[in-house]
């Protein structure tokens, strides 16, 4: 919308309220912060609780040719009703995060650090306190009880469904609809004139009626003048505020194109001016983008946001091309998506998902049907029975699935993979924390990976049981001074009885692994650090026959690049990612690891420290990953002097659900 100051907020104040002033905005900006993270685990439980199968594909990666995993994924043509719909609550997820992003450099230039680990959502265990049966407040916004139409409508997770996308329209719906869907009586709860009259700092917020008022009040704010002639802006705006961006950054080749050719995702800092009117664009994209403010609604329902608001479709192209089993580039899923989507508000894309809701199928309607997995759905016309890298095959697969849905085993199954999914989330939220606050160590890499796996392993615990996975039971914190393991019979502290990891750290990036001897999968990385769980190992060739495994380089070649080996990697950050490691993970290049013994020493993290030894081990390409950890971790206990089974044990069945990462 083309923001108009709100009456309330014209007059110049009095500088005796700059203190308030300065807490109310403050609050503000923590508030949407914590709205845009609200939606995001919500939306990603429905959209992946609808059926589908997928390829595990990568760009020149044809390991896994044939197979299929449980989960949806974008469709370049969408002609079911359950790929439309995945298509269309995908395109809002994505813009989530993006909204996500904005509010949080949003509150770093007003010196606010954004918390994404915040009380108003979550508990001290990562558990999601801000959904459940008997919840009925969205967050900073609305209590349903106070709504004539949504007063039956619970704020919690579960399968896409008309309760549910009654929540996404209230959560979603304009302005003049909320206004009239208020119970009499009720109005003067809602829609605050800012700024607040008689407000304190440490109160709670008024609640805003709609996520656009709540920017609107956010603009008001920014916008206060006080009789002395500054202003609230002058007072609060940081120039050395940090910015990121996922959207509109450019890095080669993952990246090559900014998104966004409309508006600036970040904020310019050196120009006060500047920063202003960035700010205000911002919220302009999220509300245009959210709720369609800035046009005027059509029975049609097309065409609610303008153009500079939406995503170029040549650089979703370019940022996310897909690629089948075998590894050859076809038409970007990612970008028919949110191309086909976005000319949509939210509000509307969950009105065409409500129109496909009679047709959609979804896992648990998928399970009541078909009782077991059979292998036959585990695989595609290209499956070769031969099995070259001796992968786990699709009737393992399918048993493991089976295994999990026991009518003895469905709690334990549910408890352990909804916390795998606690796990995965909080490894980004805790991640988020440092990417805009960054530690005395340096800054930290967005972990987009870990939003991808987090997906992932959403999928599969709708696969398995068709059962909501329960985000409000958290996770016990690791335990101080303990050694933890990646996966099965990697234990290196000797103390365990090398069972699977502790779901404590179960985690989908690299960027979200906190610890030595916690990295899994097979994007290795430099003993030296930097990369991210995208970049596949990079390696050179052995030329001959003059230097092997463990030379320093030999014959006019450079030095051989090390890396750290999964469940033996030396400090937080550099084991690869994915915990448990897959059991058809495999190395995408060949390569050399630098071994580590750990010992305890109060001058390491959480008591151990890691000591390289020995000489480098070669990887090679397409082999399995644990089968290398499980070497590493041989090597490691020779070293100490002890003796483990030449052979590791099978994967058990949690290991064999688990996609591999790409």
């Amino acid at each position: 919308m083309t923001r108009t100051l709100s009456a309330s907020a014209q007059a110049p104040r009095d500088p005796a309220l700059k203190k308030t002033d300065k807490a109310a905005l403050r609050a503000i900006a923590q508030a949407a912060v914590d709205v845009e993270l609200f939606t995001i685990p919500l939306y990603m439980t429905s959209l992946y609780s609808i059926q589908g199968m997928h390829a595990i594909t990568g760009q020149g990666n044809d390991f896994y040719q044939g197979r299929l995993w449980p989960g949806s994924k974008t469709s370049a043509n969408p002609v079911t009703a359950n790929d439309q719909a995945f298509n269309l609550v995908f395109s809002v997820f994505i813009q989530e995060m993006l909204h996500l992003q904005m509010a949080a450099n949003m509150a770093t230039v007003l010196g606010v650090s954004p918390n994404f680990t915040d009380t108003a959502l979550q508990d001290d265990r990562h558990g999601w306190t801000c959904y459940g049966p008997a919840n009925s407040v969205i967050p900073n916004i609305i209590d349903l009880k106070d709504t004539i139409h949504h007063e039956d409508v619970p704020v919690n997770v579960g399968p896409l469904s008309d309760t549910l996308l009654r929540l996404f329209i209230a959560i979603e719906q304009p302005e003049a609809d909320a206004r009239a869907n208020i119970k009499q009586g009720k109005e003067k709860d809602y829609f605050p004139e800012a700024p607040f009259a008689d407000w304190k700092p440490g109160q709670p917020l008024p609640r805003f009626g709609t996520i656009g008022w709540m920017y609107q009040c956010y603009y008001d704010y920014l916008s206060l003048t006080y009789s002395d002639g500054s202003t609230l802006w002058d007072l609060m705006f940081t120039p050395t505020a940090v910015q990121n961006d996922l959207f509109n950054s450019f890095s080669s080749p993952g990246h090559p194109m900014r998104e966004f050719m409309g508006f600036e995702t970040t904020i310019a800092t050196t120009d006060q001016a500047i920063a202003f009117e960035q700010m205000i664009s911002m919220m302009d994209a999220i509300t245009d983008q959210g709720e369609g403010s800035e046009i005027q609604r059509r029975p049609q329902l097309l065409q609610a946001v303008k153009p500079k608001y939406q995503p170029s479709n040549t650089a979703l192209r370019a940022d996310y091309p897909s690629y089948d089993d075998a590894g050859t580039q076809i038409p970007s899923a990612d970008a028919v998506a949110r191309s086909d989507n976005d000319p949509m508000d939210h509000y509307e894309r969950f009105k065409k998902v409500a129109e496909l809701l009679p047709q959609v199928v979804t896992w648990p309607m998928w399970l009541e049907k078909n009782k077991a997995w059979t292998a036959k759905e585990l695989q595609g016309p290209d499956y070769d029975p031969s099995n070259p890298l001796k992968l786990p095959t699709p009737d393992e697969l399918a048993t493991a699935l089976n295994a999990l849905n026991e009518p003895s085993a469905r709690a334990e199954s549910h408890k352990l993979l909804s916390q795998a999914v606690i796990g995965a989330i909080a490894g980004v939220t805790t991640v988020l924390n440092d990417y805009w606050n960054p530690p005395a160590t340096g800054p930290v890499l967005f972990p987009f990976p870990s939003m991808a796996g987090s997906g992932d392993r959403m999928s599969i615990a709708w696969a398995v049981l068709g059962m909501t996975p329960d985000l409000s039971i958290g996770l016990d914190p690791a335990k101080p001074g303990k050694l933890y393991h990646s996966c099965q019979a990697l234990d290196l502290d000797g103390a365990g009885d090398n069972a699977c990891a502790a779901v404590e750290i179960f985690h989908t990036c690299r960027g979200s692994n906190n610890c030595h001897a916690q990295g899994g999968c097979g994007f290795v990385q430099p003993i030296s650090g930097g990369g991210n769980c995208g970049s596949a190992v990079v390696t050179r060739g052995f030329g001959g026959g003059c230097a092997g495994p463990g030379a320093s380089g030999g014959c006019g070649l450079p030095p051989q690049k090390l890396y750290s080996a999964p469940s033996d990697n030396r400090c937080g950050g550099f084991g690869g990612c994915a915990v448990p490691i897959s059991a058809s993970q495999v190395f995408p290049n060949t390569g050399q690891m630098q071994l580590y013994d750990f010992v305890e020493n109060s001058q390491g993290k959480d008591g151990w420290q890691s000591v390289a030894f020995g000489d480098p081990m070669l990887y090679q390409r397409g082999e399995k990953v644990h089968d290398v950890a499980y070497r590493a971790y041989q090597a490691v206990m020779e070293h100490r002097g002890k003796t483990v089974p030449a052979d590791p044990p099978g994967p058990d069945n949690l290991r064999l659900v688990f996609p591999p990462s790409t």
